[in-house]
């Protein structure tokens, strides 16, 4: 399995001291390895029994200019900046401790937090990464126009278009989300400000940690920022930063094309609810299973017949139910008296032919080598199947759990190992070539 497929954690402690936007007050913040599938948590070091808050969206409390979480009497806010470092630079799992309830601002973008992962290095982990790929497009509008769609795609892509108050300061950029496009083109961009917005605020001393060196300060078509704008479309890659930020809020990477219109942390958090949502209504389409795979996909039937040539009777795959990576998954088959086989094979004691278990691998096998790039739209040729065993016999009712891990692929000529499971146990397993060929 490739590197980039594992979960990744810090190699070591790295922490910063600065200042919080809102109290002004002086924060530390420490950024933890922790480990495998332990996700992102919020640790307020500051207090007394040093509570975590896990950063999911179920503990989205407040969206009004910046992302605060909380759970019971404890939060952490503005935690968008954080969050969307770690994503960005391909953290899965951390720790991130506060001496307050706020990070510090530093100067309104991600790239000191990228420094500061950078400074710790990243660890590699032996569990695969949680992806879910968007199968079922997103799509939210807001009465004032706000627009969050997110549609299918191999990569993670955000485009975003920010418009200002009456049409001011109207910006398009689109990227993928890398770790090295990330911070070289997210990370950098800058917080802003509309002065009309701000200026109640600091009269009312709601923003003490407010400065020209934290955010880009907007009055009229003036810039009251100390420095120039790094980028022509810098306020648009901001708003992308804050996505990426918020949407890591859904508690797992995502595969899909985000396409936003004057985003904000409250249409972005509830973004990430709904591909929460989505995720849990695909897993509750999977039966009771032995050990899911940790990595998040499913394919239904008809996606399926996209990539497989079979059809009934001999397809032998009604759902794609886990990806590990690129070379594992787990199909099912869920085995019913009305297969066509029991007709004839022992009618009077209904099993599933052994071959059938065989092909079912040899299928769920191919849907993971004509997925691999430049595969598509070709037909896997069995070719040979060794060490096949027969353990347990397969009952009408049964789910049939099918497991496929390419072992080599040069070229067209793939391996693979296969073994079909049920309630836990292996029922039968094999090695098996295939030769794959243009249709």
């Amino acid at each position: 399995m490739p590197a980039s497929d594992r979960q990744h954690t810090l190699a070591k402690p790295s922490s910063m001291t600065g200042t919080s936007l809102h109290t002004g007050a002086a924060v530390t913040i420490t950024l933890q390895p922790a480990p495998e599938n332990f996700g992102i948590k919020f640790r307020r070091v500051d207090l007394e029994d040093k509570p975590f808050i896990p950063a999911l969206a179920e503990n989205v409390q407040k969206v009004e200019r910046a992302t605060t979480l909380a759970e019971g009497s404890v939060k952490v806010q503005t935690v968008e900046h954080v969050l969307s470092a770690l994503t960005g630079m391909g953290v899965d799992n951390a720790i991130v401790e506060m001496t307050a309830n706020e990070p510090p601002i530093a100067d309104g973008s991600s790239l000191p937090f990228v420094e500061l992962i950078k400074a710790a290095g990243l660890q590699e982990q032996a569990a695969a990464r949680k992806i879910f790929e968007i199968r079922e497009p997103i799509f939210q509008e807001t009465r004032d126009g706000t627009i969050i769609h997110i549609v299918p795609d191999k990569k993670f892509r955000v485009s975003c278009t920010n418009v200002g108050p009456d049409g001011r300061n109207t910006q398009f950029f689109s990227t993928e989300i890398t770790p090295e496009l990330y911070e070289k083109e997210i990370a950098p961009a800058r917080t802003f400000v509309y002065y009309e917005d701000v200026a109640p605020l600091a009269e009312k001393g709601l923003i003490k940690g407010g400065t020209l060196e934290a955010a880009v300060v907007i009055r009229g078509e003036t810039l009251l920022s100390k420095h120039p704008l790094r980028f022509n479309e810098e306020f648009a890659r901001h708003k992308i930063l804050d996505i990426v930020g918020d949407l890591a809020l859904a508690g797992r990477r995502i595969l899909g094309h985000v396409i936003a219109v004057r985003p904000g942390h409250g249409p972005n958090t509830e973004a990430a609810r709904a591909i929460a949502k989505q995720y849990e209504t695909m897993r509750s389409m999977v039966p009771e299973t032995l050990n899911l795979p940790t990595g998040d996909a499913v394919l239904n039937i008809n996606e399926v017949m996209k990539i497989l040539p079979h059809r009934y009777p001999f397809l032998m795959v009604d759902r794609i139910v886990g990806f590990e990576g690129d070379n594992k998954c787990t199909g099912l088959k869920t085995v019913t008296i009305n297969e066509p086989y029991f007709q004839g094979h022992f009618p009077g004691h209904p099993i599933m032919p052994g071959v059938l278990q065989l092909e079912a691998m040899a299928q769920v096998a191919s849907v993971l080598m004509l997925r691999q790039p430049g595969n598509a739209g070709k037909i896997g040729y069995f070719m040979s199947a060794n060490n096949v065993k027969w353990r347990k016999p397969v009952l009408p009712g049964d789910n049939l759990f099918i497991e496929a891990e390419i072992t080599k692929m040069k070229r067209n000529i793939g391996q693979a190992n296969g073994r079909c499971v049920v309630k836990g146990q292996v029922v039968s397993e094999a090695e098996l070539m295939f030769n794959l060929i243009d249709r």
